[in-house]
């Protein structure tokens, strides 16, 4: 396929694929960082290329510690991939935010500990801004899409990213909430983080599937209410992507495809040439 793919998604539980796509074919891909989670599948929908990726791999095996985020996100950014949409469940701290309705976060709160967080790390150091991590012009052309379905829709809010895979105790969900926490999920990071240092545009669609464990009237949390729940927000996603498709050439310019701009402090003359090879995609630009 000839054209760069104009938005990519990487699809979380209960997404696996994308309908109506046309001229498809599936790409193999390794990165520096190992294998993605899944083959990435090309194709035209509206007439423009899309890339979808499959976070939990095929037929969901990999846990949200194990998900290869640095291999899925330099892969993506190795296609020309400038645009990521990530598509994910995720438990509300708050009564507003009910079962059913779709969230479009502006903040992250990173709780886990086991991953790997970013591209930089011995032998090339960035200092890459997070203040906003969510892209806000792409989160807009979310949010205008989302009201073409009959989605309940909130704008804003702050997404709390724990290790997993087991739910939360309730005495940690009640903590959360006193945190200031709005949605709770598994996947949001580091590839929030990785899609920034990547100098892609990163927006989440996070569906709300329950309200995880502090509500003293609902259920809580099990593998079947996510299901569940997923089940009858497929449909409104797919139609999402359609919708963003068809606009996805208006969204406004903003400062994400810069991050890296002011933020590599190692000396040039300190970087190794095998350094070099292997992030070359995210820094060439900056040295040559």
């Amino acid at each position: 396929m000839e054209n760069k793919p104009v938005l990519a998604v990487i699809g979380g539980s209960g997404l696996y694929e994308i309908d109506g796509l046309e001229d498809v074919q599936t790409i193999e891909l390794d990165t520096p960082f190992g294998k993605p989670s899944s083959p990435i599948t090309l194709g035209k929908l509206k007439g423009k290329v899309i890339a979808f990726l499959a976070r939990h791999g095929i037929g969901h095996i990999f846990s949200p510690s194990d998900v290869p985020y640095r291999a899925n996100i330099f892969a993506l950014k190795s296609l020309g991939v400038k645009r990521i949409l990530s598509v994910s469940a995720c438990g509300s701290l708050r009564e507003a935010y009910a079962p059913g309705h779709i969230v479009i976060p502006n903040q992250i709160f990173d709780f886990t500990h086991k991953r790997e967080r970013s591209f930089f790390d011995h032998g090339l150091v960035a200092h890459v801004s997070m203040a906003d991590p969510f892209c806000n012009s792409l989160s807009d052309l979310l949010e205008n899409s989302l009201k073409n379905t009959n989605a309940n829709v909130h704008r804003g809010g702050t997404y709390i990213t724990i290790e997993g895979p087991r739910f939360s105790t309730k005495g940690e969900s009640g903590l959360y909430r006193q945190w200031g926490m709005d949605i709770i999920g598994m996947t949001a990071s580091p590839e929030v983080f990785l899609a920034r240092e990547a100098e892609i545009c990163y927006s989440t669609m996070a569906h709300v599937t329950d309200y995880d464990v502090w509500h003293v009237s609902e259920e809580s949390v099990t593998v079947e209410i996510v299901i569940k729940t997923l089940q009858k927000n497929v449909q409104i996603a797919k139609e999402t992507i359609k919708f963003m498709m068809d606009n996805i050439d208006l969204v406004e310019k903003c400062s994400c495809g810069n991050a890296l701009e002011n933020a590599i402090i190692t000396h040039p003359g300190k970087i190794s040439q095998e350094k070099r090879n292997q992030l070359g995609i995210l820094v060439d630009r900056y040295f040559d």
